[in-house]
């Protein structure tokens, strides 16, 4: 009884590890379609890769605060079962504005920031 209790446990293990692997935080990637020059319109776009599962919010945000109107792709995934999503919106930037992009993964949001000079 001992021996299949532990074989038991050590499957277990076993599987936990293997639920812990694939788990991977999503690569961001914040641009803009044309080059950012103020009061130029524009879209903003975040595009996230490589995160795994697949449990994901992206939020387009202006001055801190969610802007309307995003459009979002489909979850698609690839051959080794990462997942990839893009959110874009029209906007017009100006100089006093600041624009981001929140990602909430397995419920911890990050916030990347659009740098008009990249």
């Amino acid at each position: 009884m001992k021996a299949l209790t532990f074989a038991v446990a050590v499957v277990l293990l076993c599987f936990v590890d293997l639920i812990k692997t694939k788990e991977a935080p999503p690569k961001v990637q914040v641009y803009t379609r044309e080059p950012g020059k103020p009061e130029k319109p524009n879209t903003f776009i975040c595009h996230v890769s490589g995160f795994h599962p697949p449990e994901i919010t992206i939020e387009l945000l202006k001055n801190g605060k969610e802007m309307p109107d995003a459009k979002q792709t489909d979850l698609a995934f690839e051959e080794n079962w990462f997942y990839h999503m893009t959110k874009h919106v029209p906007f017009t930037p100006t100089k006093e504005d600041e624009f981001a992009c929140r990602v909430t993964h397995l419920g911890k949001p990050r916030i990347f920031h659009w740098d008009p000079d990249m």
